[in-house]
Order: C-alpha cells, then structure tokens, then sequence
C-alpha cells in the first residue's frame, strides 16, 4: 500500500483519537471512552507500519506524538487509582449499602438482640457472662479496665500506638474476614459470627459493670465503636449475600448464583474493610490517648451521625440522574 492511500484510509480514525486526546486533555469526558484503548492499540500498529514502510519523517512525527499523547492518559494507573477509590467511597459502597439495607437489619438483630439480652441477664446473674468469656478473658478484662488505666495498659502491651493501629488492624480484619467467610456455609457461618460477637461483648461490659471502672471503657471505645461496629455488620451484609445466593439460585445453577453473590457482595466487603482499617486508625493514634472524657464521647456522637449521613445521602444524587 502506498503512503498516499495509507493516510486516506486511516485519517478518520486519526482525527477520532486526537480529538479524543483533545477532550481528555481539556480535562472533558470524551465520547465513546470505552473505544480509546482499541484505538490506541490500532494508532501504534499504524505508527508501526509506517516506520516499517519508511512512508517519511513527517508521518511518523504525528503519529509518535499522538501515540505518546495517548499513552499518557491511558496508563496514568495513579490518577486512575485514585479516581477509582474516590468513586468507590462517594458513590459507589453507600450505594451498596442501601441496595441490600435489609441484609443490615438482619445483622443488627443478630449482633444487638443477644448483646442486650446477655448484657441485661448477666448484670442480674454474673455467671451467664462468666460462662461466656472463662477465666483467661475475664481476668484480661479487669487488669485492662480494672483500677488501672487502659491505656497504660495497652502501651505496656503494644509499645507504642503505631504497633497498637497494626495489632488492631490485623485483628479487627481477621474477624470480619471470618464473618464474611462464614457466608459460604449458606450463611449460617455468618449469622454464627456475629451472634457470637454480640454475646461476648453483653458478657464482657457486664463483666466490666461488675468487677471494673465502666467510664474508663466507655471512653476508650466511643471513638471507634461506631466503625467498628459498622465494619462488622457491613462485613455480615456481605457474607449474608453470598449465603442468600446460594440458598436461593432461582433459574441459576449454584455456581453462577454464588459469582453473581459474590459481584454484589464485593463493594461491602471492600466497605467493611475500609471502616475496619479507619477504626483501627482510630483506636491506636485517637482512642489511646487521654483526651477529656467528654471530648471523646463528643467525638463517638459525631462518628455515629457522620456515618448516617454519609450513608444515607452520599450517592444518591447519580441514581437520580440515572432513574
């Protein structure tokens, strides 16, 4: 083929991408963006050829200036990256969360009705909470929260509260991992977990009510309880969409109804992660330190109406734009 008849054949698609680069470059969402890579791909074959053919400088100039053009949006992984996370936070997990909101009622009911039923038995019959924690946990629980201080306990444990955020981190993770995990077993796994959680913590504040100083608990914990305890369920949600998924395929085989459970279960467990990892953060660097009891109880309050809001609102403005 012969330069002439190279360029007519392929200057439609040139002017296309270059338009496109033009938009993504003027910071504008170009059209048909699904079509860029496709079009990258075909613009360095041609840019190829055209060396290969040796069809003159001056082709080859535009083509390389357009191929490095492209290559500059379509592998800018980090802006991309982070685009991608900023989605997924604002838009993309609150939409999750209220798309499967009666999965959150049910873990509620799961984790909160034991808690207070033990809770309310054990502050009547300390031996209900007894059975529940044994005599290892118990004695944790009042040297910790005992007529010592928490968190010099913690530093005496930990060391310091960079090493307090990873013992956190990775703990906090490995429960809601296995609450997830527990999914599979057609959620009832899942339901297990977190009927377990709600039990040892009714046992472990009774217990604290019982033998130890109940504020020095209340204000460690009120900074990150509402993260906490919102990864935890979130994590449930998930678990619990893979188990409903496989208790009710409907006209699918098992197989493909656990993939489509598990594609809808992915933003909470990503969610579940997230609220996990910044309660760890504040539990090690903001739970850990002496502020005035009522700066954290301040700070426990704002958590809990941030997190409805954020919740409740984020989102919402593209499923309308949507509908």
């Amino acid at each position: 083929m012969k330069r002439q008849s190279f360029e007519e054949q392929r200057q439609l698609d040139w002017a296309t991408f270059e338009a496109t680069v033009d938009q993504l470059e003027g910071k504008h969402a170009p059209q048909e963006p699904e079509a860029f890579p496709k079009r990258f791909r075909q613009l360095c074959s041609d840019l190829s050829l055209a060396q290969h053919r040796m069809y003159g400088l001056k082709l080859c100039d535009r083509l390389n200036r357009l191929v490095i053009r492209g290559h500059r949006h379509l592998y800018r992984g980090g802006a991309h990256l982070r685009e991608a996370l900023l989605h997924f936070i604002l838009r993309g997990f609150p939409q999750a969360f209220r798309a499967d909101l009666k999965l959150f009622g049910i873990a509620n009911a799961f984790f909160w009705i034991p808690l207070l039923t033990l809770l309310a038995g054990s502050l009547a019959e300390p031996h209900w909470g007894h059975s529940v924690l044994g005599t290892e946990m118990m004695a944790n629980l009042e040297s910790m929260y005992g007529d010592g201080d928490p968190i010099s306990h913690l530093r005496q444990e930990h060391g310091s509260n960079f090493m307090m955020f990873a013992f956190y981190v990775m703990n906090n993770i490995g429960i809601d991992f296995r609450i997830f995990a527990g999914g599979i077993l057609f959620g009832v796994g899942t339901l297990f977990f977190v009927l377990f959680n709600g039990l040892f913590f009714g046992a472990a504040t009774a217990y604290i009510h019982e033998v130890g100083n109940p504020e020095s608990y209340y204000t460690f914990i009120s900074g990150h309880v509402a993260l906490e305890l919102l990864g935890m369920l979130v994590a449930a949600m998930a678990g619990m969409r893979l188990g409903f998924a496989l208790l009710d395929p409907g006209r699918h085989t098992r197989k493909q109804a656990l993939l489509h459970g598990a594609k809808r279960a992915v933003p909470l467990l990503y969610g579940a992660a997230l609220l996990t990892f910044l309660a760890a953060l504040v539990e090690g660097f903001w739970s850990a330190r002496p502020f005035p009891s009522m700066t954290k109880y301040a700070v426990g309050v704002s958590w809990f109406i941030l997190l409805t809001l954020y919740l409740t609102l984020s989102g919402r403005e593209r499923m309308a734009d949507e509908t």
